[in-house]
């Protein structure tokens, strides 16, 4: 089988299988295993989930210097209540003096690219090169943007690196009673500047 044919079979395999079974068949995988994470909502579940399995495996977080106020707050939170070896990235460019030349372009603005390369493909891009991963966890799921819903539980990203989605085909509903099962804390409260709408993909997936 190709690996196209291999990655089919194996979502097929793991479609109705359990998250924390795909993530120790993922585990079971991997050399080199990361998570990356924004700490938007529900984002809590995959660290948790993940490090219950691997509890010192490298969160890759690209802080791209325009979250909110609750989104700091909220990753402290997290932060300390999981002991995740978190590993930040920030862009070259403080947040400072982007907002002095050209402050957040809207979409239309043919200066929303440059701005989304600055705060969060280069920086992401920066991390993968250092940590080099053979396995990547993220929290992608069916329904988020046009984009993922072509995605599923494996995919390999233009690099190659396994892209596994253990929630992909969960619901809010179904997330929020995980969150309620292991009384983990949850904050909507989230802006991504490069996105600006929901259903628009951020970049680092395609």
């Amino acid at each position: 089988m190709n690996q196209q044919e291999q990655l089919d079979h194996w979502n097929t395999k793991l479609r109705d299988t359990a998250p924390h079974e795909i993530v120790q068949w993922a585990l079971h995988q991997a050399e080199n295993p990361v998570i990356t994470t924004n700490f938007r909502p529900y984002e809590v579940a995959i660290l948790h989930l993940v490090t219950r399995l691997s509890p010192n495996i490298p969160v890759i977080w690209c802080d791209t210097g325009y979250n909110t106020v609750e989104t700091y707050r909220h990753l402290t939170v997290i932060n300390d209540l999981l002991n995740l070896n978190l590993d930040t990235f920030v862009p070259e460019q403080s947040s400072a003096h982007r907002d002095a030349i050209m402050g957040i372009p809207s979409i239309e603005d043919s200066k929303h690219s440059l701005f989304t390369e600055q705060v969060k493909l280069e920086p992401f891009r920066r991390a993968m090169k250092l940590h080099n991963p053979d396995v990547w966890f993220t929290n992608l799921r069916e329904g988020q943007t046009a984009f993922r819903d072509s995605l599923d539980i494996l995919s390999l990203d233009k690099n190659g690196v396994l892209k596994v989605c253990p929630f992909y085909h969960w619901s809010d509903r179904e997330l929020d009673r995980y969150l309620a099962e292991f009384n983990l804390p949850n904050e909507h409260k989230y802006f991504d500047p490069t996105k600006v709408h929901s259903n628009r993909e951020c970049g680092l997936h395609v």
